[in-house]
Order: C-alpha cells, then structure tokens, then sequence
C-alpha cells in the first residue's frame, strides 16, 4: 500500500537512491555491493561548481567479500561523483578496516568505531548499516529456514511480525511459538 497522498501542494528537488545487491561467487565467496546516488532536479551550486540538474552529486560504491559465516573477507569502496574532488574519494582505502569483522556479529557497531565520523566518508559508512541485512537475504534459500542442529531460527524474535507469541509465528513456526495455546 502506497503512501497516502500529500494534502498539500509540494515540488520534488531531490532523489537519493540506495541499491544493494548480492553475488554468489565462483569461489565460494559472496560479495553484497551497494550503491548511493544522491541527484538534484534542479542546478545545484556546490563550492567546487555547479551540479546539472540530473548528475550526480554523490555516485558511490561499496562492496564487502563474505564467506558462509558472514566473515569480511575483503573490502572496496569507490565513488564516482563526490561533492569534493580530490578530498572525498581519497578515504576509500580505510574501508578496507572492515575485513575480519563479522556481519552477523556487532558489524554495525565495529564499523562505525572504524569509519565513523573523520575515520570514513558520512555516505559510505551510512550505506555499510544495510550491509547485514542484505547479506541475510542473499543468503535466503542458500540455506534452511528450520536448522539442521535444531536451533531457532535466526529470524524469529528479530521483528514484530516474528516475534515468537505473535500468530504469525504460531501459524508458520508452530515449534518455536510460546504464546497461549489456542
């Protein structure tokens, strides 16, 4: 169901998209990419010139090699329009920081030690907060949802709709719900 429709009058000036994707590798890796595009419908002028209406301001890339585990295996970043040339594209090789940590373990709070604030680039390290999530999906139907050593599955008790007394976990997970029996 979409948004409801504005009462008021309004102009749109700015798109900011974020797009994540995940690669199941020849080697047995996998690499989640993401990438940030923040574009004006109007000319927009910066301190280091004038952005057309339509180009980038902000055109940036990260990617993050994992094995099964979720383990940071490698690490990349890259932007190909920033708002400062020759400042802000210069801080990719510190993303490389985030190889050895884990992204199904403390990954948002280690990489923000990492790369939060002047340690990395605001848009990078904002996109890196998907990064989990995204690989979660990627994985699905890699693996099973109900686990072969008989634990919970890991999604269960993760959101509303899967909290384990909520009917929709009686109704798709009946093993692992502990509401009241009906």
């Amino acid at each position: 169901m979409p948004l409801p429709v504005p009462e008021i009058e309004r102009e749109h000036t700015h798109t900011r998209r974020v797009r994540f994707e995940g690669y199941k590798r020849a080697d047995g890796l996998w690499d989640i990419e993401a990438h940030l595009t923040d574009i004006k419908n109007h000319d927009y002028q910066l301190l280091t010139g004038v952005r057309r209406a339509g180009q980038p301001i902000h055109d940036m890339w990260i990617r993050l090699t994992i094995d099964r585990a979720f383990n940071v295996v490698d690490a990349a970043a890259a932007s190909d329009a920033v708002p400062y040339p020759g400042g802000c594209e210069a801080i990719a090789p510190a993303y490389r920081k985030l190889i050895g940590l884990n992204l199904a373990r403390g990954f948002r709070k280690a990489a923000r030690e990492r790369l939060g604030g002047v340690q990395g680039c605001t848009h990078l390290t904002e996109m890196l907060a998907g990064m989990p999530t995204a690989a979660i999906q990627t994985f699905a139907g890699e693996t099973r949802e109900e686990r072969e050593d008989g634990a919970k599955p890991f999604q269960l008790d993760q959101c509303h709709a899967l909290e384990t007394t909520s009917e929709t976990v009686r109704r798709w997970y009946p093993k692992w719900y502990r509401g009241e029996a009906a």
